[in-house]
């Protein structure tokens, strides 16, 4: 009986998404398994609705209630996709230009004054290398952090597990494999280094 119930206790866990926030596999199947088990389907649906509600008014209240926190004048150009919204911080003054994907099957924190250009797309979720394994159905999700002041090119996609430090500029079409250190231009596939920015240089006006 205990079993049973710890097993129980496991798969609700699951559906509220506490493993994929500690980086451990899951099966979305498990979501839709029984009527215990919904959780996780409702709150795909909530955010979809509230982000197609959102792409269609572009009302503030909307927003508010689709993330899991946003700061005084953070804005989100419609449209705007996110798997779950909840596990979604912006920080105060952020800018989200139009078209930006956002898989938030574990936490995305964006600090003050960021700005992501169009089209800018945010992993967590990843999957086994192993083809047996990742068509068996486990998911994986590790977090992804931005720092304060960051520029985030149009086009870029930023991977799973990813750090980008305050003040850093990442060029567009980039695809971020690696956390990035503060004060730098990052550019290319896969994102490298380029040079160290300094506060207030002239340079840092383009790439």
């Amino acid at each position: 009986m205990r079993a049973r119930l710890e097993g129980r206790l496991h798969r609700l866990v699951d559906v509220v998404g506490l493993r994929l926030l500690l980086g451990r596999a899951r099966r979305d199947v498990d979501l839709d398994a029984g009527p215990d088990l919904q959780a996780g389907r409702r709150s795909r649906d909530r955010a979809r609705r509230l982000w197609r509600s959102y792409n269609a008014s572009a009302h503030r209240d909307v927003l508010e209630e689709l993330l899991g926190g946003i700061g005084q004048g953070a804005v989100i150009e419609p449209p705007f996709f996110c798997d779950y919204g909840t596990q979604i911080t912006l920080g105060a003054d952020v800018f989200v230009n139009f078209n930006c994907v956002f898989l938030d099957c574990n936490t995305i924190e964006i600090g003050t004054q960021t700005q992501l250009g169009p089209a800018v797309q945010l992993y967590t979720a990843t999957h086994p290398l192993d083809a047996a394994a990742r068509t068996a159905g486990p998911e994986l999700a590790h977090p992804i952090r931005i720092g304060s002041r960051v520029w985030i090119g149009g086009g870029a996609i930023v991977l799973p597990g990813v750090e980008i430090g305050d003040d850093t500029v990442v060029a567009a079409g980039s695809v971020v494999t690696k956390s990035l250190p503060a004060s730098v231009l990052a550019a290319a596939t896969p994102c490298r280094v380029r040079r160290s920015l300094s506060m207030g240089s002239s340079r840092a006006s383009s790439y």
